[in-house]
């Protein structure tokens, strides 16, 4: 067994558990706080700049993300379940093969991911509910997001095992920065240089290749585990291992991504039926509504 000491014992085992709630609970809170507020900002622009057409693109084009989100819970609430039980164990050194092995997965698990998007893009959409009015909106959007994604899955894996690693406000600070700066940059871009879609998808983009950024800054300074080049090898049993802890976040996140696709198409069906049965009695059905 190994039994290497790490270089600063994890908080988890000294502090009280009450403290530990408000230290980690606080900064958690925030953070996804300041997410939501700007997911409904981004959306507010998008309706100002771009119209309910960029809104419903959006829509379509969401499921990818959140596809991509639950595999990079699964990845990094995996490897900072990895990390907190081999650290309970005394095991330094595999600790820091899980946490390099989470990270060299992500990076594999979210470059395929944006090139299968990317490639199917299209196919996609239209399983998630693109109709035709809302396919080029879709693309224009789709495609930036894509290629943005290896960008986000990394820094929300990386982001997992930083707050494990007793570093929460730090985690906090990594995603916070990236909707800052999304928020700023989408009226920047759709308005000032007036980039419609795509300005809204570069500014997400820049978000998280912010967040990723700061997230990887974090890699050397591990409180609990010095990285070293060998723990980013991947191994089997550990992959496996770290599967397996973030499999309930993987599946979580998944059904998000069923009912969203379920509801976009079963929206576009009966959008579709209530402009038929209109124009067919001869009433003028709402704009909104006359999609091919």
């Amino acid at each position: 067994m190994e039994t290497t000491i790490p270089e600063k014992k994890s908080s988890f085992a000294t502090e009280p558990i009450g403290k530990l709630i408000v230290r980690f609970a606080i900064p958690s809170v925030i953070a996804l706080l300041v997410n939501s507020l700007y997911n409904i900002v981004d959306q507010i622009f998008i309706g100002w700049g771009v119209g309910y057409l960029g809104n419903g693109a959006t829509n379509i084009v969401f499921p990818i993300t959140i596809i991509a989100l639950a595999l990079s819970m699964m990845i990094g609430n995996g490897g900072a379940a990895y990390l907190s039980l081999k650290l309970g164990e005394g095991e330094a050194k595999a600790a820091q093969k899980g946490v390099g092995n989470a990270i060299t997965l992500s990076v594999v698990v979210s470059i395929i991911l944006a090139i299968v998007f990317i490639i199917f893009i299209d196919p996609l959409l239209t399983l998630f509910g693109a109709t035709e009015i809302l396919r080029p909106y879709a693309l224009d959007y789709g495609y930036i997001i894509g290629a943005g994604l290896p960008f986000m899955m990394i820094s929300a894996a990386i982001n997992s095992m930083i707050r494990a690693d007793g570093s929460p406000k730090y985690a906090m600070f990594s995603m916070v920065i990236g909707a800052i700066l999304n928020v700023i940059l989408d009226p920047v871009l759709i308005f000032v240089f007036h980039m419609g879609m795509q300005g809204a998808a570069i500014a997400t983009v820049i978000g998280q290749v912010a967040s990723f950024v700061v997230s990887v800054v974090y890699l050397p300074r591990f409180k609990t585990i010095r990285l070293s080049a060998s723990a980013f090898r991947l191994n089997i049993r550990t992959c496996g291992s770290i599967a397996t802890f973030g499999l309930s976040s993987f599946i979580t996140q998944f059904a998000i991504t069923i009912v969203m696709a379920l509801t976009n198409n079963l929206l576009a069906t009966y959008i579709l039926l209530l402009a038929d049965i209109s124009l067919h009695a001869g009433v003028a059905a709402p704009k909104a509504v006359l999609v091919p």
